[in-house]
């Protein structure tokens, strides 16, 4: 976890009213000498101050002018690096009404990390979750901006709880009617039970109805028709796979016909990878507009849990035991593979992994998110956005596009640009300020001094408290 280190900023207090000084400007918070980080375009920029009011950047200006303006508080951040809060687009609360409290708890660990924004892509707790958003935007309750698809849409009989069964391509509008009842955020669809037309149909009228749609992939369709449909992301890299082998067309029409599936798809993509194929791919997936979510931590974990226990993860003592038991599914699911198949899921993940710098080159937009909370195993929220973009640089992005998956990308796929993404006026004022340049070593994410959501100061101390309070919470409860 992060050491306690002493503060180095300097912080002067005033409390004077708006005119309490002839002339001057009132603001609520100044943070100064800092270096900011322009994420957008990858420069670093000194000799600037921000000031806050309320949730919003109210004005960036040279040091010199800060004269101007009467800040309640001046925070001096010397030699510190100065960026937008980091989202996390793809989290889950989730494992029933018996884990609502465990679920709640996780909402500090995500601000502890500089995660001020997550997404939440649907389990069975959409009615809370969206209480959650209202009274985090409310400043009733602690936590990261949460933007949400409330219920995931699935065919028939789905695996998973919580969804709007659809079973017909006549039954879309209906389940879209009642997503947009709750004011979601965006669409989260899911492939297990849905049939391909039901599918495509639904990204249509979503597309229709100017909602953002976000999804799994059916095995029985090439995946550029539900590029063309209108799918927004792509949820998890490793079905692009499907997308690198001449024999797409052909292996969707085994799957169809029931011929093939799962692991075995994979397999046989592997076997027929080419390159070419690949980036023609990926050049039509960025034409039509649709991103991806890579996950690749939890991919990892779950590849290389015959190599790697997590058992004595220190981070488990901020996960709640309701929690940690619906990591077993995974895990026994594992170790029931045997030596070929466990080399089959390193090769995927591998390949998968290795297909991130032919995405950006090709045009499509990468857009950070882990998978992390309830069902996916030592997947830590808060944690794992740093080990995900740690993985993004590993296998070929730069520190940049890196930061820009977790800082721009996420805002442009929800329109959110004008408010979020950039320290700029009239942006939301949720910033993080780090030890170290995230723009020469990406570790430095990790090294967080202060973290500002909605205009809230968390210093380094008040963000260790939040971390032992859960550490308390939790242990309280085993």
């Amino acid at each position: 976890m992060f050491a306690l280190k002493p503060l180095i900023a300097v912080m002067f207090f005033a409390s004077m009213s708006a005119g309490a000084q002839a002339g001057t400007i009132a603001a609520d918070v100044a943070l100064t000498q800092a270096t900011l980080i322009d994420v957008a375009s990858g420069t670093r920029i000194k000799g600037k101050t921000v000031l806050l009011k309320g949730d919003t950047i109210v004005a960036v200006i040279a040091d010199a002018e800060l004269k101007r303006y009467a800040p309640k508080q001046t925070i001096a951040l010397p030699g510190k690096y100065l960026m937008p809060g980091l989202w996390d687009t793809h989290v889950h609360f989730g494992g029933g009404e018996a884990l609502i409290e465990e679920n709640k708890q996780l909402l500090p660990l995500y601000l502890a990390h500089g995660i001020t924004t997550v997404r939440d892509c649907a389990g069975d707790l959409a009615e809370t979750v969206l209480a959650w958003r209202q009274q985090i935007a409310d400043g009733k309750l602690a936590g990261p901006t949460i933007f949400t698809s409330g219920s995931k849409l699935e065919g028939r009989k789905p695996m998973w709880k919580g969804t709007i069964e659809v079973g017909s391509p006549g039954e879309v509008g209906k389940a879209l009617d009642k997503l947009q009842a709750m004011n979601v955020d965006f669409v989260k669809i899911t492939e297990n039970t849905m049939t391909p037309e039901t599918y495509l149909a639904a990204l249509r009228e979503a597309r229709a109805r100017g909602m953002r749609t976000s999804g799994h992939l059916p095995g029985q369709i090439p995946l550029a028709r539900a590029f063309e449909a209108g799918l927004g992301t792509v949820e998890h890299q490793s079905y692009l796979l499907r997308v690198t082998t001449p024999r797409e067309a052909e292996l969707a029409e085994q799957v169809a016909a029931g011929k093939l599936a799962g692991r075995e798809v994979m397999r046989l993509s592997l076997e027929s990878y080419d390159e070419a194929t690949a980036r023609r791919a990926f050049r039509h997936m960025a034409a039509q507009g649709t991103a991806v979510v890579p996950t690749l931590w939890g991919s990892r974990i779950t590849a290389y849990l015959d190599q790697e226990s997590h058992y004595g993860d220190d981070y488990l003592k901020y996960i709640g035991k309701g929690l940690r038991a619906t990591y077993d599914w995974r895990v026994e699911r594992a170790a029931k593979d045997g030596p070929e198949a466990i080399a089959l899921r390193h090769a995927i993940f591998e390949k998968s992994a290795q297909l991130l710098p032919l995405l950006a080159q090709e045009g499509v937009s990468i857009i950070a998110g882990t998978d992390a909370g309830f069902l996916n195993s030592f997947n830590y929220p808060g944690q794992a956005l740093h080990d995900e973009i740690a993985l993004f640089v590993r296998y070929g992005l730069t520190p940049l596009q890196a930061l820009q998956s977790a800082v721009v990308n996420g805002p442009r796929f929800l329109g959110k640009l004008d408010r979020y993404g950039s320290i700029q006026e009239g942006k939301a004022a949720d910033l993080l300020v780090l030890d170290a340049d995230p723009l020469a070593d990406i570790g430095a994410t990790r090294k967080i001094r202060m973290v500002v959501s909605r205009g809230e100061v968390h210093d380094r101390a008040r963000l260790d408290r939040m971390l032992a309070d859960t550490r308390r919470k939790v242990a309280e409860n085993q």
